[in-house]
């Protein structure tokens, strides 16, 4: 199978399997801390240490001079925890929500922003032209979910009612680097690295699995200061 046909038919199974038994809450709490784990061991630059044979992009990154633009050079993304770590701390989003807690906050803060940001959000999530590649009338929402909900699982952040398992089949390897990448160290992407993932897969979807990554940061970002200050005022 192509790298298409094979993702269609890991999503069509996942739906079936979806329907014929739900995985229970222990279960789910698993996955996600296996996926959280294995989020520490992408390193981002198209470097992977998964004991698996795997493709390097290092001859292709370029190293971008950002000290122009910012006041602080070394000002970066760090991982939330160190590696071999066996308690890795954990944001449940059932206990600080966007929708429930984020958001009347920060529209408290600054009034209407909120209103401006959950529409960037909900807009860029539900962009969609029912298409993947060559295929038409294709339901996206479980690949659109899995790459939102990866990007927080990196941050740490988990939804109780999501299957991580579903992350695992549908994200490759290869892609998960370009994730990384992108949501972490944006200035490391390289045209190799975008060309690597989705081969088949139509410019306007791969830009938008961009903006996707780029609205879930910037969501995972929001929930933990958001989080600091609501404990701060009470």
């Amino acid at each position: 199978l192509s790298e298409l046909e094979a993702l269609m038919e890991r999503m069509k199974r996942l739906q079936e399997d979806k329907e014929d038994e739900e995985a229970s809450q222990e279960e789910m709490a698993t996955r996600f801390e296996k996926e959280k784990k294995e989020s520490l061991l992408v390193i981002s630059g198209g470097i992977c240490v998964f004991p698996i044979p795997f493709v390097s992009f290092d001859d292709e990154i370029v190293s971008t001079d950002v000290s122009r633009y910012i006041e602080d050079p070394g000002f970066g993304y760090k991982d939330f925890a160190r590696r071999g770590e066996d308690h890795l701390p954990t944001f449940r989003a059932q206990d600080y929500t966007w929708e429930n807690h984020g958001f009347s906050l920060v529209n408290r803060l600054y009034s209407d922003i909120g209103h401006l940001l959950d529409e960037k959000f909900r807009m860029v999530y539900n962009l969609t032209y029912n298409t993947m590649a060559t295929h038409e009338d294709v339901d996206t929402t479980t690949l659109r979910r899995a790459l939102f909900n990866y990007v927080h699982c990196m941050y740490g952040i988990r939804y109780d009612d999501y299957d991580y398992g579903e992350v695992n089949q549908l994200l490759e390897r290869s892609l998960k680097v370009y994730i990384k990448t992108v949501t972490c160290y944006p200035e490391r992407t390289t045209k190799r690295m975008y060309d690597s993932y989705w081969r088949q897969f139509k410019h306007s979807e791969k830009v938008h699995v961009n903006l996707l990554l780029m609205e879930a940061r910037m969501q995972a970002e929001l929930l933990y200061a958001l989080r600091a200050i609501t404990r701060h005022l009470t």
